[in-house]
């Protein structure tokens, strides 16, 4: 992959003529390099029986880049030509100014292909993509006369990637995406309910559409819905929550992840600034970043700077090891850079990002986890959350969860949230499942504006002294 040739897309745009005015960019700076992207993308949905939108983007694109200490200049275009990038020198020299800079070693080459480059759209027709939804809405309906309505969104993209950096190396990547979304409403006695699955990942969109995959997606989605239709009000107060493996690591993810990126702890905004070496978790604990997974959603074979994506051991046994860097932070910091610079397009700069992050497995069998639970909520299905960085408070609310009274699994509830902060919840693991499990495929993740898809996970866990909120106790 880092032998292949620079081929700005077959633009105007010479390789000697776009290394020269990079090197003009980043001359005196400590770091940069041109980021060039292509990527078409389509999202078919339909609802209701109907298809509701049928979108087709293409968009192309360079971002170019000079930094120096913590000051980075950024100029970027959807014009891919000598004539336009002399223009964004000017812009991203500002950061630079007056005085010399060393350059920093570029990132070490990698031959690692963790995905195809084959096109997903390829794999089928405009009008097989839509009988495929169609069968989906006809299957849901079938299987349960209290289905209501049926919605279902079939999407894919290609992401083409090329960065030329100052001392002349050049670095590509494609990058596939399909991902299929299915939710389903159910109403009896006057009462609806949804429930939803999805699954994707950085693969073709023949596997989706296959009926041994879709079938029990569809399956789970009306088993959500179905279960809330008996669900009660949730109880309110403090006490002790059991997570469900797989997706809700999304709650790791928001509430502990986004603390361990590398700038919130080099500008000591983190909850978790200045703890590396100590405890900070319960004994047991070991969570990583790891962007080398094959097909996952989050992987990435080179983050969007170039360094070749990595396992990253983020706390381990409960003590802080490390954090996820950009080369920016990294070099700031003192440290290697670990893979983790990512941005959403060409148009946006680089920040220290997830990829898949999970927690490994403990040795506790899930069934005697929840038998200890004696009075509390079993939570499985999350939705939407908002974390609060620099003290790491959370707050979650659950798509399923169940109230748990003396380790039997009770009525399911309805409007629980689950509410606490990540240093503290992390300090009061109790069990951990040996059931690791990774999301289906599912993960989108936002900061500063910025949208890039991710992948989370963990085995079922026991965390003590969660605030749940809900109807009054």
């Amino acid at each position: 992959m880092t032998d292949a040739p620079f081929r700005p897309f077959e633009t105007a745009l010479d390789e000697g003529a776009a290394l020269a005015l990079l090197r003009q960019a980043t001359a005196g700076a400590e770091d940069g390099e041109l980021f060039l992207e292509r990527k078409r993308s389509e999202a078919i949905v339909l609802d209701d029986g109907r298809i509701k939108t049928a979108s087709y983007d293409a968009s192309e694109g360079f971002g170019l880049r000079a930094v120096k200490g913590e000051v980075a200049g950024y100029a970027h275009s959807t014009e891919i030509s000598e004539r336009a990038l002399r223009r964004a020198v000017d812009t991203a020299r500002l950061a630079v100014g007056a005085g010399g800079g060393t350059l920093a070693a570029a990132p070490q080459g990698t031959n690692l292909r963790l995905y195809g480059d084959a096109d997903p759209m390829a794999d089928a027709s405009f009008p097989v993509k839509i009988d495929l939804l169609k069968e989906i809405d006809a299957y849901a309906r079938g299987l349960d006369p209290r289905v209501v309505q049926v919605s279902a969104t079939l999407s894919a993209g290609l992401q083409e990637v090329e960065i030329l950096r100052p001392e002349g190396l050049r670095l590509a990547d494609i990058r596939p995406m399909a991902r299929l979304n299915v939710s389903v409403i159910v109403e009896q006695g006057g009462r609806r309910e949804q429930g939803g699955m999805g699954s994707g990942g950085r693969f073709g969109l023949a596997a989706l559409m296959e009926p041994a995959r879709w079938k029990p997606m569809v399956d789970e989605a009306l088993r959500i819905a179905v279960v809330n239709l008996d669900a009660v009000p949730a109880p309110a107060g403090v006490m002790d929550v059991v997570l469900g493996p797989g997706w809700p690591g999304i709650l790791l993810h928001e509430a502990i992840g986004h603390g361990l990126e590398g700038d919130f702890n080099r500008k000591q905004t983190s909850a978790f600034a200045g703890l590396m070496g100590q405890r900070i978790a319960a004994p047991g604990v070991t969570v990583l970043d790891d962007g080398t997974l094959p097909d996952r959603r989050g992987s990435i074979s080179i983050d969007d700077e170039g360094t070749p994506s990595a396992r990253n051991v983020l706390i381990e046994d409960g003590i802080l090891v490390g954090y996820m860097q950009d080369r920016q932070n990294a070099r700031l910091m003192g440290v290697a850079a670990t893979g983790n610079g990512r941005r959403e397009s060409f148009a946006h700069i680089p920040m220290p990002r997830m990829t898949n992050t999970y927690m490994l497995a403990g040795q506790e069998d899930p069934a005697v986890i929840l038998a200890g639970l004696k009075d509390g909520i079993y939570a499985v299905g999350f939705g939407g959350g908002q974390v609060d960085i620099t003290n790491g408070k959370f707050v979650f609310s659950c798509t399923e969860a169940y109230r748990v009274q003396n380790g039997k699994l009770g009525a399911p509830v309805k409007g629980a949230t689950l509410i606490g902060d990540g240093a503290t919840a992390l300090k009061q693991i109790r069990a951990i499942g040996n059931d690791l499990a990774l999301d289906p495929g599912i993960g989108n993740c936002g900061k500063a504006g910025q949208w890039v898809p991710v992948g989370v996970g963990q085995p079922t866990l026991l965390i003590g002294g969660l605030t749940v909120g809900g109807a009054a106790a």
